[in-house]
């Protein structure tokens, strides 16, 4: 059974739930829905949750930024161009520690999505993120950044500003500060564009998010000239937070409910809160020297077997 058709039944089952009274009955289906949720997370696609990853509804990095930290202050502009508002930069409390918040957005709505340029970021957008990185290590602030875009922005008036060199000196600069970094991937971590931002001492990803060198739409038109073939790309580019696991590229995965953080969004909020806060702790007792010297072992051995 596909994942639509699981979709489907879990849907009218809710629906009967929700429209009977018999006590007895509503427990009879909500231990079905119960099951059928775990049997259809169990035999999710690697297609099924690049679907979920792109789910208008799914929660965005501003619902994160909401709900984590308190006191947040938006910091804006590159000091050199302009303000990259597919970018979030800032400044908040995690648990009363005072942290550096970099995050790729999108919106919900078209308007949203057209404001935020769909979560590509322009060359000062990354200017933004180095920028903001190195005040957070002036003030030796932890570093907590969101992960979620198809990839940087490809116009031509991106390319003429430096893209690529931008997202270079992102991956410089955050491979070598002073602080600790924790990355989280919370939708689409696409291409260079998420790259420059991931570079980090722990990637989180939620459980329905994925992480890939580029989409599985450009991924099938490269390799066979035939974009309709993105299911078959998906399962081969081994995108999923459980194959990032087995390489030792990713550190830690988030549970997610059927569907999608969206449907049990203050259970995901519980665990990654959770999740980043240990994180935190551990790394801020680690001396700068064994910082960065566990920051370069990590990424050495990526494809290392």
């Amino acid at each position: 059974m596909e994942y639509k058709d699981y979709e489907l039944i879990i849907r009218d089952l809710i629906e009967k739930k929700n429209n009977t009274t018999d006590e007895k009955e509503r427990e009879n289906l909500s231990n079905k829905i119960k099951k059928l949720c775990h049997e259809a997370n169990q035999n999710l696609t690697s297609w099924d949750r690049v679907c979920i990853a792109r789910n208008r509804m799914h929660p965005k990095a501003e619902d994160y930024i909401k709900r984590l930290f308190t006191n947040f202050v938006e910091l804006h502009g590159d000091r050199f161009y302009g303000d990259d508002k597919a970018i979030i930069s800032g400044i908040g409390l995690f648990h009363d520690i005072p942290v550096t918040v970099i995050a790729q957005a999108k919106g919900k709505t078209t308007e949203e999505n057209i404001e935020r340029n769909f979560g590509m970021s322009n060359p000062e957008g990354y200017r933004k993120a180095i920028r903001i990185a190195k005040q957070a290590e002036k003030f030796k602030r932890p570093i907590i950044t969101f992960v979620d875009t198809a990839g940087a922005y490809p116009g031509k008036d991106a390319e003429e500003r430096g893209q690529a060199e931008a997202i270079a000196k992102c991956l410089y600069e955050f491979s070598t500060l002073e602080t600790p970094v924790i990355c989280v991937v919370i939708g689409e971590g696409g291409s260079g564009g998420a790259l420059a931002l991931s570079l980090g001492d722990c990637i989180i990803m939620l459980e329905n998010s994925i992480y890939s060198v580029l989409s599985p739409e450009g991924f099938s038109s490269i390799l066979w000239k035939d974009e309709t073939r993105c299911k078959e790309a998906s399962e081969m580019m081994k995108l999923t937070a459980y194959d990032l696991r087995e390489k030792g590229i990713v550190d830690e995965i988030i549970k997610e409910p059927f569907g999608g953080a969206q449907n049990n969004f203050s259970e995901v909020i519980k665990l990654l809160d959770e999740s980043m806060y240990k994180r935190i702790k551990e790394l801020r007792k680690v001396s700068k020297s064994s910082l960065l010297s566990n920051r370069y072992k990590k990424y050495r051995n990526i494809g290392v077997y």
